[in-house]
């Protein structure tokens, strides 16, 4: 039985770290303790920082909100590589920038650590169901010794190059998630204003053309008043400033990405920053 540990218990996090706990031996860390009484019950092991969970696990995943906490797990005083060991794989599935996942590999090769960039799409809801959708950057050579791990929660494992590379897909990811969540709201809007029945709206697109993930998973949420988080307005702000910062390195002009952080920026200082990122929606009706 693998020892795995897991960082990060929050609205996926928990769910995710579910799923390891029947065939792993698990250790959990969280900066609110609380967050992980249900997995301790059920027979995870509590630590008291990330390094205390590198001195006792053998593969270790991260999953926190920004990339500034992505560094003090890691880098820290009482971080990750303070407890490592030669031959430990650490996996941080924390959607963050591509060039601080390839400075933690780098930290990694200089003491003999394997450091992956894996970040996950598909919500709260991909989550609970273990459907998520992962996109994995690191060495190739190391995969296989990954995947199976990462499968016990996940649909979808797919690897996409050197560290860094599942990053910049997630961000790709991120800006298709704009896009749909704009149009989700605007045609919500729409056909409010035209008077259409907004169920019946959702079920019509649904089977065309216009059939995506915002609009099967939030636009029901949407109108049963449901703007519980997903995943959260800070967060999706934080990855669409990625988004534009990465672009600008590459030189490329995002007109309806730049449009979206703005908007989500907008919903934030509203005072929606804890909501899902379905609350856009706010922006027309009150």
């Amino acid at each position: 039985m693998t020892k795995v540990g897991f960082i990060g218990l929050g609205v996926m996090g928990s769910s995710m770290a579910k799923f390891l706990l029947a065939d792993h031996e698990l250790y959990v860390y969280n900066r609110t303790k609380s967050k992980a009484d249900e997995l301790i019950k059920l027979g995870a092991n509590w630590c008291s920082s990330p390094q205390a969970v590198a001195e006792k696990a053998e593969i270790i995943l991260t999953i926190v909100g920004y990339p500034q906490d992505v560094e003090d797990v890691y880098l820290g005083t009482n971080g990750l590589f303070n407890g490592s060991r030669s031959g430990q794989i650490f996996i941080d599935l924390t959607t963050s920038s591509p060039s601080l996942a390839q400075k933690l590999w780098q930290k990694g090769q200089e003491i003999g650590v394997t450091v992956f960039d894996a970040p996950v799409s598909g919500g709260d809801i991909g989550a609970r169901k273990g459907e998520l959708s992962v996109m994995v950057g690191g060495p190739e050579d190391q995969y296989e010794k990954v995947q199976p791990i990462l499968a016990a929660f996940a649909k979808q494992v797919q690897y996409f190059g050197s560290a860094g590379s599942g990053q910049h897909t997630k961000m790709a990811n991120q800006i298709m998630v704009a896009a749909t969540m704009l149009g989700l709201s605007e045609a919500l809007v729409y056909a409010d204003q035209a008077h259409l029945e907004l169920e019946q709206v959702i079920d019509a697109l649904s089977g065309g053309a216009a059939a995506n993930f915002s609009l099967a998973n939030y636009g029901p949420r949407i109108l049963a008043e449901d703007y519980s988080p997903g995943f959260f307005v800070k967060h999706f702000v934080k990855d669409l400033k990625i988004v534009l910062e990465e672009a600008e390195k590459l030189e490329l002009e995002l007109p309806m990405t730049h449009l979206a952080s703005l908007l989500y920026q907008k919903l934030s200082q509203a005072g929606y920053q804890d909501a899902g990122t379905q609350a856009i929606i706010k922006l027309w009706w009150k």
